[in-house]
């Protein structure tokens, strides 16, 4: 008998996600799932031919917060046209269940300030139509979306639903307390979660300035969360652990052994600093160590530098702290500019300094980490253009070149690159490192976060461009990079049936143009709920999207269909 099939996409040249060498040949799909690989001579409903192009797995984003547009949006964009299929939500142990109603505004301000959200948003798009953790999946399973969604248990919401104002207050958890958060783990384990997520990071704050209810919690706390893990024998730990301002060494003390606890495997965020000694190195060895001795820890590494889109319609640059331009940040963008076209409201606006004090100030004016951001947008720029290194150059403060970026072409939608991290001594030569280290795993889209500060969540594409093509220096072959967007993310977090181009594997894959694909500039959206805005990055030279069999975009525009659904828990291929 004949084989038919759904979709076959033909004679493209396959990059299966194994890191094996590509190879050409036809993917044939029926039932949403992939059917062969290789050459096939049945019938077919539907045909792509992918002669010169690529063929991907789809890939995995491990590091987002949708938690919220998951509820209010079918797309979970940027990350959706950038190749994404599958994304993990509940990081950085913040989100919105479980959460009794008295409890919902202290979510919100607890995702307002340590994710940037803004409150309104999340007010007008939040449904709260659940209570418990598996109330909030089956939220998400009965809507239909682009991609998939994977979640973590989070555990500042955990903390507040157990323990109300004294978890908020970060007191101690009793005996009866842990119980209640063990017994809460495993049922959301149960219901599907793939795994729990903590911070211990001193800057992730409430929108008051408040530390957030986990920050700190005790190992002993952990470890009981943990041993719900170890009980049900699933789930990954997810750590943001507070390196920057502590050593790697006592902060990955407190990492394994919750990792120990739980017998799963964990993953945490790691990246280089700016200049200094290379201490995440340190590091890469305990985790060698770790490995060695039968663990699993992932550091979680993003391929470009970690930073702050800067600009007038954005919640951060040089000058929003300055008392002149507080006077005016409420105003729509075109309202601004009526005052900053004045050169006499230019004059006193660089002379003004910021509020003494702030943590930020000093973050926003770091003159000689601060590019501009153009298009093509360059995250490796070079020293020299700087906005300290333009100063200098023009003999004028860098004041005045920020602002004069920033204006543009007097439309005020200039931008800049603050570089906070991930670029050690301007390069990304560290990080090229990090990439290859057998250890790491890609991550940290922050997707959904941050909506007018960054746009991390195109980095698969800046990944294909850039260090498979474009970068003078160091480059990755496409099929290392392939990997580290599918197969090590999905293995990662037990989603194993994906990340490959496999028979029997979920068809979710991407058919790019490798030569014509191309990352451009970010931009302002207001399509959040409320009329909010965010930051969105475009790329060009994606032919098709494939999610489950379905085609969600093709050349570059979505398609309208929404076979995203929830992923409930491990899963395994076949």
């Amino acid at each position: 008998m004949t084989m038919s099939c759904d979709l076959l996409i033909r004679g493209g040249t396959i990059v299966d996600g194994s890191g094996g060498d590509p190879f050409t040949g036809d993917v044939a799909i029926r039932d949403g799932r992939i059917l062969s690989v290789g050459d096939f001579t049945g019938e077919a409903k539907e045909i792509i031919n992918a002669t010169g192009l690529t063929v991907t797995p789809g890939f995995v984003d491990i590091h987002t917060h949708y938690d919220g547009q998951a509820i209010w949006s079918e797309e979970l964009s940027p990350s959706s046209s950038h190749g994404v299929t599958t994304v993990v939500i509940g990081n950085c142990g913040v989100g919105f269940a479980p959460c009794r109603a008295a409890d919902h505004d202290r979510l919100i301000r607890l995702m307002e300030g340590v994710e940037d959200i803004p409150g309104v948003v999340m007010a007008e798009g939040l449904s709260w139509d659940w209570e418990s953790f598996p109330d909030y999946l089956n939220a998400l399973d009965a809507r239909r979306r682009d991609i998939d969604v994977a979640a973590l248990l989070p555990h500042s919401p955990l903390r507040v639903f157990v323990m109300g104002e004294r978890g908020v207050r970060r007191e101690a958890a009793t005996a009866e307390d842990l119980t209640q958060m063990r017994a809460i783990t495993r049922e959301a384990l149960d219901a599907g979660a793939i795994g729990f997520a903590t911070s211990r990071l001193l800057i992730h704050r409430t929108k008051a300035g408040e530390n957030i209810p986990s920050y700190q919690a005790d190992v002993d706390e952990l470890k009981a969360i943990a041993s719900a893990l170890r009980d049900a024998d699933t789930g990954v730990l997810q750590m943001v652990l507070d390196a920057p301002f502590q050593s790697w060494t006592d902060e990955l003390s407190h990492l394994l052994a919750v990792a120990q606890a739980s017998g799963r495997p964990a993953t945490f965020t790691l990246g280089t600093a700016n200049g200094g000694e290379p201490v995440w190195e340190d590091a890469l060895r305990i985790c060698e160590d770790a490995n060695d001795q039968g663990m699993k820890i992932s550091p979680q590494i993003l391929p470009r530098p970690v930073g702050m889109i800067c600009g007038f319609e954005l919640s951060s640059h040089p000058f929003s702290l300055c008392p002149g331009y507080e006077a005016i940040a409420a105003l729509p963008l075109d309202g601004q500019l009526a005052h900053l076209r004045d050169p006499a409201f230019r004059a006193k606006l660089v002379a003004e300094a910021p509020h003494e004090g702030h943590p930020l100030a000093m973050m926003t004016r770091n003159w000689d980490w601060i590019f501009p951001l153009s298009d093509p947008p360059n995250y490796e720029p070079p020293a020299q253009s700087s906005v300290g290194a333009r100063a200098r150059s023009l003999n004028v403060s860098p004041e005045k070149v920020a602002y004069d970026l920033m204006m543009g072409e007097g439309d005020g939608r200039g931008l800049l690159y603050n570089t906070l991290g991930n670029f050690y001594q301007g390069k990304l030569d560290a990080v090229h490192d990090l990439i290859n280290h057998p250890a790491t795993v890609m991550g940290l889209g922050d997707g959904g976060a941050h909506y007018a500060a960054i746009c991390d969540a195109s980095y698969p594409t800046f990944l294909l461009t850039y260090w498979t093509r474009d970068r003078d220096g160091p480059k990755l072959s496409v099929a290392k990079a392939v990997q580290a967007l599918t197969s090590r993310p999905a293995d990662t977090m037990g989603l194993c049936d994906r990340g490959r181009i496999a028979s029997g594997y979920k068809a979710d894959l991407n058919i790019i143009d490798l030569d014509a694909l191309h990352l451009h500039a970010p931009h302002v959206r207001y399509d959040l709920p409320g009329g909010g805005r965010r930051l969105d990055q475009k790329a060009t030279g994606f032919v098709a999207t494939i999610v489950s069999g379905q085609l969600i975009r093709r050349n570059d525009e979505p398609t309208g269909e929404r076979p995203g659904r929830l992923v409930r828990g491990a899963q395994i291929a076949g």
